[in-house]
């Protein structure tokens, strides 16, 4: 198995542990705010195999809590139960981050508790998914039944919107609100353009956005929080 990038620390990616961040390449996503665009249009270049990134871990044990498996989109790797399960087999627990698209690839991992956590993106309301994904006719009903599994499941979890102006509005954390309703954590992400970021004609919301789009949401999630501002 073929790995395409590797932070060997990370003390914000995993919360409450010290963990390392596993970058697995491709995503059935087109978001034009993506950080990681060279990841999810399959354009990056191979970092290390798996054995090297176990050999790398198996040196870690001790020093990090965790691993982040992380992308692209990690689901659409056949190859990601294989990983996930020897990741567990060195000690470590671990956290994925998912679109959501996937709620089958959920079930069977949560199922055999393979995943300690998960980290799963809401891009938008469900009626701006197209929009913010680059998809046409985007499968919002994959991404309901990722929320109800979350929700309702016995693995640790949170949702996070990366909030960009011009692609959300109030009306969207009002809808996103009744969509996580009661969840355990949700978290508003300020974005951030890079280099990598394929529309560099997206900006950043201001913190007065973020803080009105924050309330909107805690009228059904009062743990909502902002991070990264």
């Amino acid at each position: 198995m073929v790995i395409y990038g590797l932070q060997k620390l990370t003390l914000l990616d995993y919360p409450g542990k010290t963990a390392a961040t596993v970058f697995l390449v491709g995503c059935d996503m087109k978001c034009p705010y993506c950080h990681n665009s060279e990841l999810a249009r399959g354009e990056a270049e191979p970092y290390c195999s798996d054995t090297e990134l176990f050999s790398f871990l198996g040196k870690r044990k001790g020093l990090l809590d965790g691993v982040v498996i992380s992308g692209g989109e990690p689901c659409i790797n056949k190859d990601l139960e294989y990983l996930i399960s020897a990741v567990k087999d060195l000690g470590f627990s671990v956290k994925l981050d998912t679109n959501g698209f996937h709620p089958e690839v959920l079930k069977r991992l949560t199922d055999r508790g393979l995943l300690d956590y998960i980290a799963m993106d809401i891009k938008n309301s469900l009626e701006k998914y197209g929009l913010t994904t680059g998809i046409e006719n985007p499968d919002t009903g994959a991404v309901k039944e990722s929320i109800n599994l979350l929700i309702n499941g016995g693995t640790d979890y949170e949702f996070r919107t990366t909030v960009v102006q011009g692609l959300h509005t109030r009306e969207d954390f009002v809808r996103i609100g009744g969509l996580i309703k009661g969840a355990k954590h949700y978290f508003l992400q300020q974005f951030v353009s890079r280099d990598s970021v394929p529309d560099k004609t997206l900006k950043s919301p201001d913190r007065s956005e973020m803080e009105e789009y924050l309330s909107e949401v805690r009228k059904n999630v009062p743990s909502a929080e902002l991070r990264g501002i």
